[in-house]
């Protein structure tokens, strides 16, 4: 007998996120994918030469637990809890996806000619991943914090900057996606 495993709903999804930013609430804590990074710097040394990753990392090592949590959740959500369907696009959107180099647009949610190894290997891919990641680092550190800092707890805590960072991120990816990227590509 074969199943078929789908996405969780939000109607489940959704109460679980809550039930856990709850809990980091009540113990005066916070979740963000930045923070667990910096924490990882801080513990890596990086605070030997940046003033900013100059922390006592021991008492945030519990941040290292998300990011232990996130690498086997989406292991095990990968290999066992997905299963292989196509996107369901727009026409339109397939059509600018080909005019873009993408293939194979709607066969899996990422695009291999993004995220495959021939991808990241080549010279192209290489520059565009650490260009990226210096802009995603700064932005992060002068945002305050990550999409999912911002998105989830921010805004569950009612903090006006994480709204206004929230609307940023969100017009930043229209604009990228929109006006630069096809220049990327």
């Amino acid at each position: 007998m074969e199943y078929i495993l789908n996405p969780w709903p939000w109607y489940i999804s959704g109460p679980l996120i809550a039930l856990v930013m709850a809990m980091l609430l009540y113990f005066g804590k916070t979740f963000a994918m930045s923070s667990n990074l910096a924490t990882m710097c801080s513990m890596a040394g990086a605070g030997k030469f940046i003033d900013f990753f100059r922390s006592d990392w021991k008492e945030k090592k519990w941040n290292l637990i998300v990011i232990l949590g996130a690498l086997i959740g989406g292991f095990i959500s990968k290999n066992y809890l997905s299963v292989e369907t196509n996107t369901n696009l727009n026409l339109k959107t397939i059509n600018e996806l080909n005019n873009l180099g993408f293939n194979n647009s709607g066969k899996s949610i990422v695009p291999d000619e993004l995220f495959g190894f021939e991808a990241i290997t080549s010279a192209h891919g290489l520059l565009i991943l650490i260009i990226g990641g210096i802009l995603i680092g700064f932005g992060t550190r002068y945002a305050g914090g990550c999409t999912s800092g911002h998105a989830i707890t921010g805004l569950s805590s009612l903090q006006k900057p994480s709204l206004i960072a929230v609307v940023g991120f969100f017009i930043g990816g229209l604009i990228m996606t929109n006006f630069i990227l096809p220049y990327i590509l």
